[in-house]
């Protein structure tokens, strides 16, 4: 097992903006002419089996959208989804200089549907960044259920006390500390970067 720190990332609210949260589908049923009540709760009828990887990106939007005439295509649809990914303020920037120190290593630990969070790793080069991606669409789990930490130390071969998580939700973040993993729910860099020192992690 690693001693060396291991660091799994949340991307949406912490590297990045969140990819399709409540605030970004409001914006597409007032950008589409949706109505926003029926589309919020398709959505979460649809939520769990899409970010787990059991719906795919064309079945969503044919339950959530698609499922009566449209004036637009889904197609453009899909792009409106994916323009909502930026960068969240330096963050991003200064976990790409982390990386290249090759101090710890980097894992991703989030919730997100295949076809978005892959168009995230090739839009941001998150690649270049991490180890490896453990997402709840190819792990069949998400946040904040203990399954998906377990086996994302599993995977890492890292065990819990050389563990570091961050996420932007507390509620993700408890189950993380249950189980001994260290965590800390992000606020800003500034903060990050103070709690990160105390484990010998600097870029």
């Amino acid at each position: 097992m690693a001693r060396v720190p291991t660091l799994f990332f949340d991307l949406g609210g912490v590297l990045l903006t969140n990819g399709w949260d409540t605030s970004a589908r409001r914006k597409a049923a007032e950008t589409f002419g949706l109505e926003f009540a029926e589309f919020q709760t398709r959505h979460e009828m649809l939520k769990t089996a899409f970010e787990t990887g059991r719906l795919s990106l064309e079945g969503y939007l044919r339950k959530a959208v698609f499922y009566q005439p449209r004036a637009f295509t889904a197609q453009a649809f899909t792009e409106f989804m994916y323009a909502q990914s930026k960068p969240l303020g330096e963050t991003l920037d200064w976990i790409r200089l982390l990386a290249k120190k090759q101090t710890c290593r980097l894992y991703t630990l989030n919730n997100e549907s295949r076809e978005l969070h892959e168009h995230r790793v090739r839009t941001f080069a998150l690649d270049e960044i991490f180890r490896g991606f453990l997402t709840s669409c190819y792990l069949g789990q998400a946040k904040p259920d203990e399954g998906i930490y377990d086996n994302a130390l599993g995977i890492a071969c890292c065990e819990p006390d050389a563990a570091i998580f961050i996420d932007d939700r507390s509620l993700n973040v408890e189950p993380a500390l249950a189980l001994g993993l260290n965590a800390v729910q992000f606020q800003s860099l500034e903060s990050l970067r103070a709690f990160l020192k105390e484990y010998g992690v600097e870029a």
